[in-house]
């Protein structure tokens, strides 16, 4: 995201200076003070002070961020799945943090069109509504028709857009970097690589060509997935600030209740969708990470429609067993074993008291197992887990918060639908199936041989790296060697040790 200049820590300070007058009109420093927080700045934010302090402080939080622009929109959708950063209440107000916006002009959609293909937009459609039916912070939707009398929906970037998060990305690294050297007890919640993961999202999502990507490859896992569907992509009128896909007819789940669908259908539709979430999460490892209610739509056959996937989140094969093996755990009450997998995984510190922490889970999972199973919410038991990693030293795990966020809006939207949603009974049969292919015998051999056959495919290149190590070795032994990416620098004898070391290995593996 290096679009223009770098911004100086004077204007950071000035910008610093603005975004404390904003808070100070939403009273969010009155929270800082309550916090034991205090400065010279609070008396005269009193007189500054708006109506809205009135309101509770996570409430108010999200209207000051809503007030400050699209970076801290983003910013604050972050820190709703950050409960460890700013608490359960503070981010279950950020989470209906609205990112809406007035659209901009039709003229400049137009001269956004000719500038990102070479033609008019008369060229490209043969019809196109001036008004948009939706306007967020990073781009405007529209309705369109093209040639064959297709109907497509057209999102469009922001004018712009690039160089303003640019600059407020900047502005949060400084921030970061400057509160972790002032304050050691925050260097713990890494709140740079929370700056890295809010920049890589938001890097996603100004390309439009990401986002296409992102939606093709889901639509590929999913082809066979029952009641679920993804719009097409017009790749022909789809570059880096325009995304063009095909119009699906349908009504907001956010625009529907219970009431509002057949009683026959509702668990079918909850059954869809938590199976769709599940495959996504546990076969694919790729999910769509901001999935509330206006981003799925429901169709009169009751079949779903997922939309806008900018924001999407990976899980790699470690990060989904450890998810299973949690929820096994949990299901069982077996919270030594969900302590014991904690620190194994390196979520934990090895010298972590790892009985305090089963006793943890137990203080977690029991007033919620107790529960009736259609009360029982899997993103709740995550929150509280994710919760006391202050306690134990945990380091986050970004990719795991996209998912329980992910899991507690799934679970809000089931239960809109069809309130007697069982959350485990409907999760456990995706789960128990994913878990029998890859946590059984058979399924940690078949890892294992594919992570033994991705080393042989970079055997060749280990050899080739060694042999120039050889050839420098004996040439200049005064030369310190390279580190090299793939494998540890070897030296004198350890050098003829790792080679006759891989072609042990090899010969192994070919008889």
């Amino acid at each position: 995201m290096s679009v223009g200049l770098r911004p100086s820590p004077f204007r950071h300070a000035l910008k610093l200076m603005r975004i404390g007058r904003v808070m100070a009109r939403y009273g969010v420093l009155d929270d800082a003070r309550a916090a034991g927080i205090t400065g010279v700045w609070y008396w005269p934010s009193l007189l500054i002070a708006r109506r809205e302090r009135h309101l509770p402080p996570g409430q108010r939080l999200a209207l000051a961020l809503q007030k400050l622009g699209p970076a801290f929109i983003k910013l604050g959708q972050t820190l709703a799945t950050r409960y460890d950063l700013v608490g359960e209440t503070y981010a279950r107000d950020l989470a209906t943090l609205q990112d809406k916006l007035p659209p901009f002009p039709f003229t400049q959609v137009k001269g956004i069109m000719e500038q990102e293909f070479g033609q008019s937009i008369e060229q490209l459609f043969r019809e196109f509504d001036p008004m948009p039916v939706a306007a967020a912070s990073i781009a405007q939707v529209h309705k369109a028709t093209v040639e064959n009398g297709r109907k497509v929906a057209v999102k469009v970037a922001r004018p712009g857009i690039a160089q303003r998060f640019a600059d407020d990305i900047a502005f949060f690294r400084w921030l970061a970097a400057l509160l972790s050297l002032k304050f050691p007890a925050v260097r713990r919640l890494r709140l740079p690589r929370v700056v890295d993961t809010l920049e890589q999202s938001v890097k996603l999502e100004l390309d439009l060509r990401m986002e296409a990507a992102a939606a093709s490859e889901v639509a590929e896992n999913m082809r066979q997935d029952e009641g679920i569907r993804v719009p097409g992509i017009d790749w022909g009128r789809t570059g880096a600030t325009v995304l063009t896909m095909e119009w699906m007819e349908g009504t907001p789940l956010s625009a529907i209740t219970a009431a509002d669908v057949p009683p026959q259908q509702a668990p079918v539709i909850v059954r869809n969708l938590m199976n769709g979430f599940f495959h996504m999460v546990f076969r694919d490892g790729f999910f769509h990470a901001d999935l509330h209610p206006g981003n799925v739509f429901l169709q009169k056959d009751g079949t779903l429609v997922l939309v806008d996937f900018g924001i999407m989140g990976r899980l790699d094969m470690q990060s989904r067993m450890y998810l299973a093996e949690l929820i096994a755990g949990f299901l069982q009450r077996d919270y030594m074993a969900v302590a014991e997998m904690h620190r194994a995984a390196g979520y934990i510190p090895r010298d972590a008291d790892v009985g305090a922490f089963a006793q943890a889970c137990r203080s977690i999972a029991e007033p919620i197992m107790d529960l009736p199973l259609a009360e029982i919410s899997i993103g709740k038991l995550l929150t509280q887990l994710f919760a006391i990693t202050d306690t134990f030293q945990m380091e986050t795990q970004p990719q795991l918060l996209f998912l329980q966020k992910s899991m507690m809006l799934i679970e809000g939207m089931a239960r809109r639908i069809y309130p007697e949603t069982n959350m485990w009974h409907l999760s456990e049969p995706p789960i128990r199936e994913w878990m029998e292919k890859n946590l059984s015998l058979r399924g940690r051999a078949r890892q294992q041989w594919h992570e033994l056959r991705q080393r042989l495919e970079r055997l060749p290149m280990w050899l080739d790296q060694m042999e120039v190590i050889l050839a420098r070795e004996a040439n200049k032994p005064d030369v310190p060697l390279p580190t090299l990416a793939v494998m540890p620098a070897l030296h004198g004898p350890s050098l003829v040790i790792g080679a006759l070391a891989v072609l042990c290995m090899v010969l192994f593996v070919l008889h």
